[in-house]
């Protein structure tokens, strides 16, 4: 039996219709080996070993693996007892690209997306279940509260789709929040021209004081003759410009 760790944000889905609607939100056609991120009891592995010929588990709580070994002695796919968060995934699955999902624990679902993104020219698609208030603010439009980081990052490089929403008595224990499904697709690895880290390091610089303009927020890392030169870009707060705004931010400093 496994019991849920307070300490890795196991929340357990027990319902098996969620469970392969989730499943069956992935399009990939076995094209691409799949990832699941934290299998905990199985409930997701039960229909992804029906589908998918070639499956990764990834789970940093020995008990589950246990589990899992004891539930599946087949060797339907490859178990590895890790941090998804400290693996190096190019070498687990030697350079190939493959899709991911999994119910993603929420203490560390947004480190989970950046590590995503810093991964993005193997990752093509991703369907996972995360809190519902993270899920919002991945979709995100520019001009609303909840616009952020990663509403900016992601949309960059995946077309985002919000699935459905999962009510908190579906799980054990029972979460305080509702969760949210959703699905992204790459539709580019790169953007010509940029430097990936001096976009994130704008983009983060920015929000991280969103109150202020940009001229201000971002007056340590920008010339300041391109912030004279482009003034009306840079008295705007970072919540107002879109993601490709920031790509334009960029391209200024060039």
């Amino acid at each position: 039996m496994v019991i849920s760790k307070k300490h890795l944000g196991q929340h357990f889905l027990f319902d098996k219709n969620i469970a392969l609607k989730i499943v069956n939100s992935l399009k990939n056609n076995n094209k691409y080996p799949v990832l699941e991120i934290g299998p905990g009891k199985g409930i997701l592995t039960d229909y992804l070993i029906k589908c998918f010929d070639d499956l990764y588990l990834i789970e940093i709580d020995t008990e589950s693996v246990s589990f899992l070994n004891e539930k599946y002695p087949e060797n339907l796919f490859n178990l590895i007892n890790a941090d998804f968060l400290k693996l190096d995934l190019q070498e687990t699955l030697k350079n190939n690209e493959f899709c991911i999902i999994g119910n993603l624990p929420y203490n560390i679902s947004s480190q989970i997306f950046f590590k995503i993104l810093d991964n993005k020219k193997y990752i093509p698609e991703v369907v996972c279940m995360i809190q519902k208030e993270v899920a919002e603010r991945i979709f995100s439009k520019h001009g609303t509260k909840s616009y952020g980081i990663l509403s900016v990052l992601i949309q960059l490089f995946y077309k985002t789709e919000y699935l459905f929403t999962v009510n908190e008595t579906v799980f054990t224990p029972r979460p305080k929040v509702k969760s949210g499904v959703i699905r992204l697709e790459r539709y580019r690895n790169t953007i010509p021209g940029i430097d990936e880290k001096e976009l994130l390091g704008i983009v983060k610089t920015a929000f991280n004081q969103r109150r202020k303009v940009l001229r201000n927020s971002l007056k340590n890392i920008i010339p300041e003759d391109i912030i004279t030169e482009n003034q009306a870009v840079f008295k705007l707060r970072p919540e107002q410009l879109s993601p490709e705004d920031f790509v334009d931010l960029v391209r200024l400093t060039k």
